[in-house]
Order: C-alpha cells, then structure tokens, then sequence
C-alpha cells in the first residue's frame, strides 16, 4: 500500500490561520500515519513547524509570478496523494494546474478538476471554522477538533508582569480604522481595569507603539512578542479586550476569556474568535460603543472576576 503524502494549503493572515488550527489537528486524526506538509508564507512557517500537526513546511506559499515555475516543480517532484485546500482561493485553487494532469493528486478545495469539490451553496455564508469542517467533510475528514495550542509555551517571566493582568488589544488593520474602538475608550477602561486591581497590558504590532503610548495607564508590549508569547499571555491573563484583529483570535484560542469589538466592517457570524469564552459586542460605528456597555460585558460575564 502507498503511503499517504498530504498536502495543505493555508496562506491566510493571523486571524485565519489560528481559525485553521481545529482543521489541521482533524486532518492529522484522519491521517495519523501520514506525511502531511504544510504550504503556507513565511511569518507562520517557523511557527507552525513546531505544531503537532505537520512533518514539513514550506514557506513559499505565495510566489511571485516569475518563481512559479520552481513551486510548480516542487509540487510535481514531491509525490502528494491529496491534497486539502484550506485557502479555497482564486491563487491557491490554480496550484491545482501545476500538477501534471496525468499525475494529479486527489484534490479537496473549489478549484475546477478537484476530486473532492466543496459544492455546498452556503460555504460563503459560514463562519470560516466551520466552512473548513463542512469541506473536510465531503472528503470523508469527520473528526472536528478543537484548536488546541498546547503546543506553543513560552517563559513570561522577561515581562515581569504581576499575577493579575488585563490584555488590550487596540490595533487592527492600519488600512481599516473603522475596525477600531478609539484609542481614548482603551485608555479609559485600562484605567477602569487598573482600579479593580489587573495590570493592563497593551499588545500590538511594533507599528501600533503609538497606541499604546495613548493608553499611559497600560504596560507596553506592543512589538515585543511572538505568536508562542501571545499564546503563553493568553493562558495567563484574566481578560483580554480588544479589536477584530489576529491577536485577539490568537488569545481567545488560548483560552482567555476574551471580549472582542467589532464594527459593522466585517460580522462576526463569518469571522470572529473561537475559544472557550468569547463574547462579542458589535456596533456599525465602533465610536458609538461606550465604555459603560464594554465595562457592563465584562462584569456580566465575569472576566474581571
């Protein structure tokens, strides 16, 4: 019997590739004896090569024009049998047409030729975990597992934080700031939470220092962590509190009882955080959400118990 050779595909940004996490560990389930390889870009590579998952990553999930060739060459010589397209995209579902057609591997995704097309009408209407399920399914995949980060540790103790704290997450898309709670109304509740007694810590891209230092009343790790990092704060913290933005989908799959603002710019019904305790407040304008309603979610669920 041939050994099972699986390739995935996910080239999303953060918020999509933790959304991925129950998936792969179903695809891993279903293949337990497997090589399976993950194609994916390079800020996740390193990451998820320490998953439980893969035995292989590759990091030129997104060539540019002149170097798919050499990806086309790496696909044919590397011998898949299938292949589960998590991307389902209009790039990742031409990778199809790389391989030889003769030679093909089994195919699950929405690329035209696949052996195991996703031909659900509702897929857009899903929420992106499970969409990925739904497909998994078709191609005989029924494990659904959760996203279990177990795996990515990290010492805080560089951070010197104290045993109570709070993360703030006020960044998101510099070219979406309709996605942002203003900047005043995080500085606001981190002096709220800074009088109930948790130490708010703002957490962020290097490009978001600016926030944080409009947030005084905060601790500033904004640029200072790593995907393990953000996992190990997320184990340890109290409460997060933030934008729709990859951080918070990271912390809330960690388990921090997280509560997540979103505007009317995308809908959580499709895309927000999955974990064990995850809430959502929406507004169309996120400057019309208050720091009363934010401080009332928090007490009505208990995070800053």
């Amino acid at each position: 019997m041939t050994a099972e050779n699986i390739l995935v595909i996910k080239l999303s940004a953060l918020g999509n590739m933790v959304l991925s996490l129950g998936p792969f560990a179903a695809i891993r389930a279903h293949h337990p004896e497997a090589r399976i390889t993950l194609l994916t870009t390079p800020p996740y590579a390193g990451w998820l090569a320490r998953a439980p998952w893969f035995d292989c990553v590759w990091a030129d999930g997104r060539p540019p024009w002149w170097a798919l060739p050499a990806l086309a060459r790496r696909l044919r010589g590397a011998g898949f049998t299938r292949v589960y397209d998590l991307q389902t995209s209009g790039r990742s579902s031409r990778y199809l047409r790389l391989f030889s057609r003769h030679a093909r591997p089994e195919w699950s995704g929405i690329a035209p030729g696949a052996s195991h097309p996703d031909r659900r009408d509702d897929r857009d209407r899903q929420h992106d975990i499970d969409r990925q399920f739904a497909q998994l399914a078709q191609a005989g995949v029924n494990e659904r597992c959760p996203p279990d980060l177990g795996w990515a540790t990290a010492d805080l103790a560089p951070f010197a934080l104290p045993a109570r704290f709070a993360l703030l997450v006020p960044g998101s898309s510099a070219h979406r700031p309709g996605k942002r709670w203003p900047v005043a109304r995080f500085a606001a509740l981190a002096e709220a939470l800074a009088a109930r007694g948790l130490t708010p810590v703002v957490l962020g891209s290097a490009g978001e220092a600016a926030l944080a230092r409009d947030i005084p009343a905060a601790r500033d790790l904004t640029g200072r962590t790593d995907f393990d990092q953000l996992a190990a704060l997320g184990r340890a913290a109290a409460l997060a509190v933030g934008n729709d933005t990859g951080p918070m989908h990271l912390l809330a799959a960690a388990g921090c009882p997280s509560l997540v603002l979103f505007s009317g710019e995308s809908d959580p019904a499709l895309c927000a955080p999955r974990g064990p305790d995850v809430a959502v407040l929406q507004r169309p304008v996120l400057a019309a959400l208050t720091l009363d309603e934010v401080q009332a979610a928090l007490v009505s669920d208990r995070r800053d118990a």
